[in-house]
């Protein structure tokens, strides 16, 4: 069907109008909804995310492609939870307490949920329980915790010390990113990854989850 190759065309571009025009016109004629978040969505990011990395693609390319993934996504979501197709996993993401930028948070997000993770955002300035909280309730597989300023990274082995003294630690991944954050660091507070930028999150959060 030509018409879902113009849905792949659309997010590449950043045309959330025609993703979700593309996206409704598709569904009515009978596409398989989860066959376009699988063969169509989820490729579609990561050809994205290799743009960015080859640096053909900035930030505002990246923020527009999610944009009309989630545009698209709007529609297919519901017929999704009609027929109980799982997620491949479940994120909690959030920035950490005393810290209120969120743009590079919202954008990983969106990447998530573009290559097939039910996320959950807990928004910006998110206290250790809250995360500690939303993995009991959501029964999470990973939890992401985003910085942007040096003097809140201590909050992210905060929370992580409240996941293992609530005994969940065991039961989820710990993700880590923003523009302070190292991979040293991730590993001096016993995270399970760290993220360099938004396109690494699908790869990266597939691969700890050995999908």
């Amino acid at each position: 069907m030509a018409e879902l190759t113009k849905l792949y065309e659309a997010v590449i571009n950043g045309d959330n109008k025609a993703a979700a025009a593309i996206t409704r016109e598709v569904l009515a004629a009978g596409a398989d909804p989860l066959a376009l978040v699988n063969e169509q969505m989820i490729p579609a990011m990561a050809e994205v995310g290799r743009r960015f990395e080859c640096e053909e693609y900035f930030v505002p390319e990246l923020l527009l492609a999610a944009r009309a993934m989630k545009a698209s996504l709007e529609l297919i979501r519901p017929l999704l939870a009609e027929r109980g197709a799982e997620p491949l996993g479940r994120v909690v993401i959030g920035t950490v307490k005393g810290d209120l930028h969120d743009i590079g948070k919202n954008l990983v997000a969106s990447m998530l949920e573009g290559g097939g993770f039910e996320v959950i955002d807990l928004g910006a300035d998110v206290a250790p329980e809250k995360f500690v909280d939303a993995v009991f309730e959501r029964k999470a597989d990973i939890v992401a915790l985003s910085a942007l300023l040096t003097v809140t990274m201590p909050s992210m082995k905060t929370t992580i010390e409240a996941l293992r003294a609530a005994g969940v630690r065991e039961r989820v991944k710990v993700l880590i990113g923003g523009a302070p954050v190292t991979e040293e660091y991730a590993t001096q507070i016993g995270a399970d990854g760290y993220g360099a930028n938004a396109a690494t999150a699908v790869p990266l959060a597939r691969r700890v989850l050995g999908k």
